[in-house]
């Protein structure tokens, strides 16, 4: 299933856009999830996190095109972005926010259908999985692989990751659930550590980044035991 987002405030694109996909579906046997928006200010103010591709117009009304991409960029550096437009002097921006190609209007089918297909080919494959985590500005998405170690402070969490800290509200126990199938364990009530990025185990704690977090007494065997099952899977 690839997720895709239709933002434009023409009801009569936006109509023919949806064929459009439809009509893909049909003839390359694919499975499209599609939610439509009318505004950049729509999609960029609570910004769902999963989608895979953005066809996006330019020119709308209370936030454009652009600038909602700039907002989502930070959010999402993975969705493929598409920009709809009967100004092409406005598209070359696109490059600003990493846009993959532009559309111009009167959209014709065949020109949609090979610029859909090169979108679809750009969909990073997804080897590690992502979490998925509420920030002030909407939803982010992070590669498992980037977390470093998660520490809580009440029901605040702090990412730290290899573009920095990250707060987001959330639960310890959720994360600890969500992450253990994915080499993360829980050392101390606090702390939640990526058993990939652990560079050495001494004195009671576990080195993370030069961090030095401690192993709590009763997890101490059981995180011996979990990071020797890491390193040799």
């Amino acid at each position: 299933m690839i997720h895709i987002a239709i933002v434009e405030d023409e009801e009569l694109y936006r109509k023919q856009l949806m064929e459009y996909l439809r009509d893909y579906e049909r003839e390359q046997s694919v499975s499209f999830d599609v939610r439509t928006y009318t505004d950049g200010a729509e999609i960029a103010e609570d910004y769902p996190g999963d989608l895979d591709i953005i066809l996006m117009d330019i020119q709308m009304k209370f936030m454009d095109g652009m600038t909602a991409a700039e907002k989502i960029r930070r959010l999402d550096r993975q969705v493929v972005l598409m920009f709809i437009t009967n100004m092409t002097q406005y598209a070359i921006r696109g490059y600003e926010v990493e846009a993959l190609d532009y559309i111009v209007k009167p959209v014709e089918y065949f020109s949609f259908s090979q610029k859909l297909n090169r979108a679809i080919e750009r969909i990073p494959k997804k080897e590690r999985p992502q979490v998925t985590i509420p920030v002030e500005t909407g939803v982010k998405k992070i590669d498992l692989s980037n977390i470093y170690y998660i520490e809580s402070f009440g029901h605040e969490l702090v990412y730290k990751t290899k573009d920095g800290c990250i707060s987001s509200r959330g639960t310890m126990k959720e994360q600890e659930e969500a992450l253990s199938p994915h080499g993360f364990y829980r050392v101390t009530k606090s702390f939640l550590v990526n058993l990939e990025h652990v560079d050495a185990v001494r004195r009671g704690c576990c080195v993370v980044d030069g961090d030095e977090i401690t192993i709590s007494r009763q997890k101490k065997k059981d995180f011996m035991e979990a990071l020797n099952r890491y390193i040799g899977s």
